[in-house]
């Protein structure tokens, strides 16, 4: 411990501390010039409703120039860097609703107020106080000298002076501590109020997983289309012409007859498999009728009666989300056919406050679970949750069963 506060003064974290304080005061005269000045504007000299907006607008502007400017500082001393926020939204709407939606978020008010408040106060404190360590320690370290050169000769006051001297010692070795201190102090405050909150942090990944799960549906249905346009076709015409050789042609020995027709039958058979798995992708008609018709096309082929309610007017649903709530629907109906000896069923589609709800209900036998054998709930609770959405299942022994989904989607 010793050593280590001897060797402090010498050491380049101790310069860096220092230089980081320093002009850690030195920003902080600057942004709180030029923002108090524009705060001051809008709240005294245009107090009207329609003038404030300009110095408020360039508040927020100045805020976004200003916060990247103490990233660039922190990662310079430090090596800190803290993720960006963006305070003035970049033409998402009206400038009205930029502005509200602005004044709404938390991360702005946290931004203005670290360089109008916080950080003018942290660098003042810690700057002046290691200005004063540095320049204490040299003044006092040198003051026999100082007094000798500016004393009347024959006068005592360069005695007197010594006992001052032993504070410049002190002041040297603790100015390193003092800037450390300060340095994380100033270090500290800017990832509080400059970086992104926990909400901002969850919202961000947010918008990345349902980014990422709009390009994967993007994907699959290119790969839907490519497989519809192009291999499927082929089959078809392959089937057609093996179907045509198998009734028109004569006189050919039954092995090559045989050949023909079991080529016949594999080629229909790759053929579902294809119009199955290309199914499975993304079925075609979501995107050529929309979520209501293809679920439609699902009641209309169960083994029993479906009874389909939707009410989808006015709403936007997004591709991602059509598609979750459309494999939702089918898998439960096919667990419901395999599982659960039902006469009937019934499928209630709502779109509500940008939340799309599913209700799937069953007269069968009941005592469906998560996790239960060959029940495939798993899947389907992992399908909901693709986009964020919820599944819950209430199925008592003896039935009814009712599978309810809840999406969040767009309104």
């Amino acid at each position: 411990m010793t050593s280590s506060i001897a060797r402090a003064p010498f050491t380049r974290r101790a310069w860096l501390d220092t230089f980081q304080v320093c002009t850690a005061l030195a920003v902080a005269v600057i942004t709180f010039s030029v923002m108090g000045s524009l705060t001051a504007v809008g709240a005294v000299v245009l107090p009207t409703v329609v003038l404030v907006a300009i110095p408020f607008i360039a508040l927020l502007a100045c805020a976004d120039v200003f916060t990247a400017w103490q990233r660039s500082r922190l990662a310079a001393f430090t090596g800190v860097r803290i993720p960006a926020t963006t305070v003035l939204p970049r033409g998402t709407g009206s400038l009205l609703a930029d502005l509200l939606k602005a004044a709404r978020t938390a991360s702005s008010w946290r931004q203005i107020g670290y360089h109008l408040v916080v950080g003018p106060a942290i660098a003042a404190v810690g700057g002046l106080a290691v200005a004063f360590a540095w320049a204490g320690a040299l003044v006092f370290t040198t003051m026999p000298v100082l007094t000798w050169l500016l004393s009347v000769p024959g006068s005592d006051n360069t005695v007197k002076a010594m006992p001052a001297t032993v504070l410049g010692p002190v002041l040297f070795f603790a100015a390193p501590w003092l800037a450390r201190a300060a340095a994380a102090a100033d270090t500290a405050c800017a990832r509080a109020l400059l970086g992104p909150t926990r909400a901002d942090e969850l919202r961000r990944l947010t918008e990345s997983r349902a980014a990422a799960v709009s390009a994967a549906d993007t994907e699959r249905r290119r790969i839907e289309r490519d497989l519809h346009d192009g291999t499927q076709q082929r089959l078809v015409s392959m089937a057609m012409r093996l179907g045509l050789a198998r009734a028109t042609l004569e006189d050919v020995p039954a092995a090559a007859m045989a050949v023909i027709e079991r080529a016949h039958e594999d080629a229909k058979e790759a053929l579902k498999e294809l119009r199955d798995l290309v199914q499975g992708l993304h079925p075609a008609i979501l995107t050529d009728r929309g979520l209501d018709a293809a679920l439609s096309g699902i009641a209309a082929r169960a083994p029993f009666p479906v009874a389909l309610t939707a009410s989808l007017d006015g709403v936007t649903v997004p591709p991602a989300v059509e598609a979750v709530a459309f494999f939702i629907v089918s898998e439960a109906l096919t667990n419901v056919a395999k599982h659960a000896d039902a006469t009937s069923a019934s499928v209630t589609v709502r779109a509500l406050d940008r939340v799309l709800t599913l209700t799937i209900a069953d007269d069968g036998s009941g005592g469906a679970a998560i996790g239960g054998g060959g029940s495939g709930l798993a899947g389907l609770r992992q399908r909901a949750a693709s986009v964020d959405g919820t599944l819950h299942i209430d199925s008592p022994i003896g039935g009814p069963t009712v599978i309810t989904a809840e999406l969040p989607c767009e309104s």
